[in-house]
């Protein structure tokens, strides 16, 4: 008896710890941002709004709010997603169509916002953890359901096509692309078959192909050709990816320094957001940004980690999908602005300028932080 007493208090023990390097490399990225979100906003704050720290004193007030939301989503048990998956995913499909409505809110030439007053959210950042956390339940609740084309696989393409559809009209081809791979990605994890996964990215590939050559206003292949060649149209479609290669190529080994980038001065435009990667390269060097994907590799080995010792499938597959939004977002980002593949207009996740990404990744990790304490080891 006094053995089992032993068990259940060093269980308890452990649920309460979660795991430290995870908690304290999300952390650490966040107050990382919020400096470089200064840095490389500081004359784009002046230009807009004469204050050189609104974007600081916003992207400081969302770094608090989302340090409650992985406080709270930490301590939630997460199991209770487990129950709320349909309704989640019925919300998020929901929230897309909305923005075919008055209450959509468009931006430079993209209606990704609902706004109601002041306040703005992105429907596609909420789709992202929806669509995990149904997947999640969808595969948990038979884990033979994968091996059937019709009863797992047929169903999940068909999920991934409705998202790519509402998404891909927006358009937003960097957050359908990332919702897809991560739906993908957990089918993998939960034993898809790989030639099924090959022909899935073949089709996948070919997919995009074709709506960039469909496209009769020439806006998806403009991106294509100023991506493969930024040169043939220095002043227009290939400016912001010709400003980024600069910014980096300056910064060199060790980078300008702190502060100093010339990039930033309203030549490479939004480099609080999608190019802020640039801008870490240009003011600390190619060092600054090995150190920064290096934290990003330690993260997706901790959620790994989280996601092989989960103590159920629902657990596993969550843990891994969020470690796959992850990576598929830096590798998508650092691609973008290294003119590695086509601008698509995705964020730098704990880094770039933005509350919906912001909270949608601390929450996220609050949830893997809530699965790590459950877990055995």
């Amino acid at each position: 008896m006094a053995r089992k007493v032993k068990k259940k208090k060093a269980k308890r023990t452990r649920m309460k710890s979660g795991d430290f390097l995870l908690t304290i490399l999300v952390l650490a990225l966040v107050v990382f941002g919020i400096i470089m979100v200064f840095s490389a906003s500081y004359y784009s704050s002046i230009s807009e709004t004469g204050d050189p720290y609104t974007y600081l004193k916003d992207h400081i007030v969302w770094a608090l709010l989302g340090a409650v939301v992985m406080l709270v989503t930490a301590l939630l048990d997460y199991h209770i997603y487990e129950k709320l998956a349909p309704l989640l995913l019925v919300a998020s499909l929901i929230l897309l169509v909305l923005l075919f409505t008055p209450l959509g809110v468009t931006r430079n030439y993209a209606t990704r916002w609902l706004g109601v007053g002041s306040f703005t959210l992105m429907p596609g950042e909420v789709a992202k953890i929806c669509a995990i956390l149904f997947v999640a339940w969808f595969l948990s609740r038979d884990s033979k359901r994968i091996r059937s084309f019709f009863k797992g696989v047929l169903p999940l393409l068909v999920l991934c096509g409705i998202y790519f559809g509402l998404i891909i009209m927006q358009p937003n081809l960097s957050t359908a692309i990332t919702i897809c791979a991560i739906i993908i990605g957990m089918m993998f994890v939960a034993g898809l078959n790989i030639l099924y996964l090959i022909a899935i990215g073949v089709l996948g590939g070919g997919g995009i192909l074709a709506l960039a050559l469909a496209d009769e206003e020439g806006y998806w292949m403009k991106r294509i050709t100023s991506f493969m060649d930024p040169f043939q149209d220095p002043l227009g479609s290939g400016w912001q990816v010709i400003q980024s290669l600069l910014a980096l190529g300056s910064g060199g080994l060790f980078g300008v320094g702190l502060g100093k980038s010339i990039q930033k001065t309203l030549y490479l435009p939004e480099p609080q957001n999608d190019f802020i990667f640039s801008i870490i390269g240009e003011e600390l060097g190619f060092v600054g940004c090995l150190m920064l994907i290096i934290c990003y590799l330690v993260l997706i080995w901790r959620g790994s980690h989280i996601a092989l010792n989960a103590p159920d499938l629902f657990g596993t597959l969550v843990a891994a999908g969020i470690t796959i939004m992850l990576a598929v977002q830096v590798i998508l980002n650092i691609a973008v602005v290294t003119s590695s593949m086509p601008p698509t207009g995705i964020t730098l996740p704990f880094i770039s300028y933005g509350g919906n990404a912001l909270l949608l990744f601390m929450g996220s990790f609050g949830i893997m932080l809530n699965i790590s304490r459950h877990s055995a080891v």
